[in-house]
């Protein structure tokens, strides 16, 4: 699809965007279904209760604590420089996952869900930003990146509230946790590659989506495992994920000058 012109590119990733969105609203509202926070793991060591599941969440913090030591202390990090807030808060997200997911699977409920879900907004959002910027366009990137972020944040706050309210809808956050993964994919196929070994993107993705299925499949997991569940799982499969775009970061190379 590189024969195709950007103005064309930017046409169908809009179109891919506005379907979906536009797809969204013909969907009933989707409340949240009390049943996921019955995790299969309730296991209790040291008073921790659902330790694995508190724990577990304790290598978000270990990667992106290493991810703002070399974007900002070291500088080691291979980076478009405008977007460097966009990194600084995807990392710094990381380790704001850790006690937000660490206090939801401490006492799951809903309310304790809406902080384990807000940074996660944000490391959707910020990464999003960062590949719109490194393979569309620069000038979009800064323009969307607050918006993104006040999107992402609002899509939570308007999913507690419908909560509170009776009827729950996790419409906009479905969109906004799926519709980036639905996104980047295309972007990554139809945009040239301004950084070498950007394969390490797709590993990324993938482990991402493997963690998903871990989620889904967490009681057959325990079941067949006995020993760590799949949503305990899903956490240490996400975190591996965020250390090898953490790698790739670190060891890639501009094939653009003006990168």
């Amino acid at each position: 699809m590189t024969s195709i012109s950007s103005s064309t590119k930017s046409i169908i990733l809009t179109l891919v965007a506005v379907s979906s969105i536009v797809a969204a609203t013909f969907v009933e509202p989707i409340p949240q279904d009390l049943q996921y926070h019955l995790f299969a793991d309730q296991r209790s060591f040291s008073n921790i209760p659902n330790t694995l599941n508190v724990v577990s969440n304790l290598f978000f913090a270990l990667v992106g604590i290493a991810g703002l030591f070399h974007l900002c202390v070291r500088r080691s990090l291979v980076i478009v420089r405008p977007l460097f807030p966009a990194y600084v808060l995807f990392f710094a997200a990381l380790v704001a996952i850790a006690p937000g997911s660490a206090y939801y699977h401490w006492n799951p409920d809903n309310q304790s869900l809406a902080w384990d879900r807000l940074p996660m907004t944000l490391v959707f959002m910020s990464f999003f930003t960062i590949i719109i910027g490194e393979r569309l366009s620069l000038r979009v990137a800064k323009i969307i990146f607050l918006p993104l972020l006040m999107v992402g944040l609002w899509s939570i706050v308007y999913w507690y509230q419908s909560e509170l309210s009776g009827y729950g809808d996790l419409r906009p956050y479905a969109l906004v946790q799926y519709l980036p993964m639905l996104l980047i994919p295309l972007i990554l196929l139809i945009f040239k590659a301004r950084f070498s070994s950007d394969r390490a993107i797709w590993w990324f993705c993938g482990f991402y989506l493997i963690a998903k299925g871990f989620e889904v499949l967490d009681h057959q997991i325990f079941d067949f495992l006995a020993i760590i569940s799949g949503h305990s799982l899903k956490h240490l499969v996400a975190s591996f994920a965020c250390l090898i775009y953490l790698g790739y970061l670190q060891y890639r190379t501009a094939l653009d000058p003006e990168s």
